[in-house]
């Protein structure tokens, strides 16, 4: 009984502390989407609560998050460009494409796909990552600076002959719809042109300067007019929430500083009565379900976007499993990846019919949720209910948040989302490619090819490129590694012939563990498993690496962090027969000496049995 009240209280505490860390970046994540911030909340609340109750990783908290939001915002302005830039018009499409999202995740752990999502390798995540930061940041820094091209009129004016352009072409497409010969009644053309108003026009020509400006790209062509029209309160609120999100991280970790950021600036703006920008309105009341998804249901409409539908639920599932992994290493348990891919779908689905944006499992949220004592699955399904509770309570004071610091917030997120893990790695990997002169390490081209054409053309086609180059490379490798030892015979599990001869009285407290083939993005997951493999009583661990030919930049963070995991363990690890490729990638990023000295790497068994007779007692 006392075990169980425990858990409901760390389960409720992680779950309201997840909570009030994801209603900013709910907020953020709505606006930042196009949708608004209500759209932001009602995905986090739907997302949390139903991802947790039928997911299969207990302590993942789920709800909006940068890749999905990245990828939601080209999603929402090409439909609602297509709609003459009339939100409500184009709404059901949009959560159309977002329920098919959901029921795609659905289908994918339904038919056990989950398990496969390993196989994307670290530079094509990598690249992903860093360019939903850089798109992050490109978007956030107009509104951060006051400046929105749909109210600058100067600009917009530029776009009324193309706005009349598309009017007119409009007309043509309506009239050749009704069986109307064009050049034959050119006068019900005539009539219906003359109806057309100054609003129209300007209405349109809105629309368009909003696409000319949309995007990492459009916000550059943006920026030298968004530098003359600066708002400079808008800029010092934005300016205000980073420093303190910074600032605030180095007094203390226990309050999150996301959260201090928001209500400090906002009470700053309401409080001295500023003139500043709020965000949209927040609906109070219970959220209704949006019917005209079914009710004006339209496959035209949706067509061009099932494939970004099935993106957006390929890239939800790779951010949610990604996180369960986090999630595991923490608690040291295991999730089950089709049951947790059944549980986002269904969460997004449902969000999805509230109206709300999708999402995936959340890094940051899980690692707050599982520090503050979430345990169970009812941590994540609190989360959601405290969003309710805040957004039914809090509402309408919520509403009179400054736009200018969710765009702040927005920017530490774009700051914190880049991988520079693999960024700092770039300058160390092995150059292994050669083009015409040129060389350089094939990682890092796949890294910045997807990095690139993610910012600045596609997110959905940059990562499938990514992924073809990646596999490419991959069985070019593997074809010369393969060409070069194609006499060796596959090992059997049992003990090595040299083996044979190991004191039998340090078997307890030696481990020996034979890597065989490549480490690469394949096979993480299984050599991952070592360290669970390892007995309590062994405090040695000795690994034959003659055999593992090669290792990508995958499994050389697979590699360094089951060494931590062993040296919290206090576990020594000895390398035997290691390879000229995987030592020099050891080498670059210092897990040899850092975690390896270099007296325990040996050229054969014998030198290794040596210095375990001299330096191992028997204990067991």
């Amino acid at each position: 009984m006392k075990k169980l009240f425990s858990s409901i209280k760390g389960d409720a505490f992680g779950g309201i502390t997840a909570g009030i860390v994801a209603l900013p970046l709910a907020l953020a994540f709505g606006v930042s989407s196009g949708l608004g911030p209500s759209a932001g909340l009602y995905g986090a609340i739907f997302i949390s609560f139903f991802a947790a109750l039928f997911g299969g990783t207990n302590t993942q908290i789920s709800g909006p998050t940068a890749p999905m939001t990245a990828v939601s915002m080209v999603v929402i302005a090409g439909i609602i460009a297509a709609n003459d830039g009339d939100v409500s018009k184009a709404l059901p499409a949009i959560l159309t494409v977002f329920l098919l999202a959901g029921l795609f995740q659905i289908i994918l752990g339904v038919i056990g796909l989950g398990k496969y999502i390993r196989y994307i390798p670290y530079p094509v995540v990598s690249g992903f990552m860093t360019a939903i930061g850089v798109i992050i940041l490109l978007t956030q820094i107009l509104p951060s600076l006051g400046y929105y091209p749909k109210e600058d009129t100067e600009f917009v004016t530029q776009f009324q002959p193309q706005a009349q352009e598309v009017i007119l072409e409009n007309i043509l497409k309506e009239e050749a719809g009704e069986g109307i010969l064009v050049l034959e009644n050119f006068e019900e053309t005539n009539r219906r042109g003359k109806l057309i108003t100054l609003e129209d026009i300007q209405k349109e020509s809105q629309t368009l300067a909003a696409k000319e400006t949309s995007g990492a790209l459009g916000a550059i062509k943006a920026f030298p007019r968004a530098i003359k029209n600066i708002l400079l309160l808008e800029l010092l609120l934005a300016l205000g929430t980073i420093i303190i999100i910074y600032g605030f991280k180095r007094i203390t970790t226990k309050v999150p500083s996301t959260l201090v950021a928001l209500v400090v600036m906002s009470g700053i703006a309401v409080g001295f009565g500023l003139d500043y920008r709020t965000i949209q309105e927040i609906p109070g009341g219970i959220p209704i379900p949006k019917l005209e998804i079914f009710t004006n249901f339209s496959l035209a409409s949706i067509t061009p976007y099932i494939f970004t539908a099935l993106t957006l639920a390929l890239l939800g599932a790779i951010d949610s499993l990604l996180t369960s992994v986090v999630a595991d290493n923490m608690t040291k348990t295991k999730h089950k990846p089709n049951k947790e891919l059944v549980g986002q779908g269904i969460g997004n689905s449902i969000a999805a019919i509230f109206g709300g944006i999708p999402g995936a499992g959340a890094t940051i949220r899980t690692v707050v949720n599982i520090n503050a004592g979430g345990k169970t699955k009812l941590s994540g399904m609190i989360a959601g209910i405290m969003l309710l509770v805040i957004m039914l309570g809090l509402g309408p004071i919520a509403s009179k948040i400054p736009a200018a610091v969710l765009a702040g917030i927005l920017i530490t997120v774009g700051i914190g989302v880049m991988d520079y893990k693999g960024l700092k790695a770039i300058p160390y990997l092995p150059k292994d490619l050669k083009i015409g002169p040129i060389k350089l390490s094939s990682e890092v081209l796949i890294m910045m090819v997807v990095l690139v054409l993610s910012t600045f053309w596609n997110l959905v086609y940059a990562v499938g490129i990514g992924l073809v180059i990646a596999s490419l490379m991959f069985m070019k490798k593997i074809g010369d590694l393969t060409a070069e030892r194609s006499d060796v015979k596959s090992l059997k599990e049992e003990s090595w012939a040299d083996e044979l001869d190991f004191p039998q009285n340090l078997k307890e407290e030696v481990f020996i563990k034979h890597i065989k083939g490549p480490l690469f993005f394949g096979s993480t997951s299984e050599f991952q498993a070592l360290s669970q493999q390892i007995p309590r009583t062994a405090k040695t661990v000795i690994m034959r690496l003659g055999r593992m030919q090669y290792m990508d930049q995958t499994g050389l963070y697979a590699m360094e962090d089951m060494l931590q995991d062993l040296k919290k363990r206090n576990v020594e690890v000895l390398f035997v027969n290691l390879l000229q490729q995987p030592k020099y990638m050891m080498e670059r990023i210092d897990i040899i000496p850092d975690f390896i000295p270099t007296e325990h790497i040996f050229k054969n068994f014998d030198a290794c049995v040596k210095w375990i007779k001299l330096n191992i007692k028997d204990e067991y």
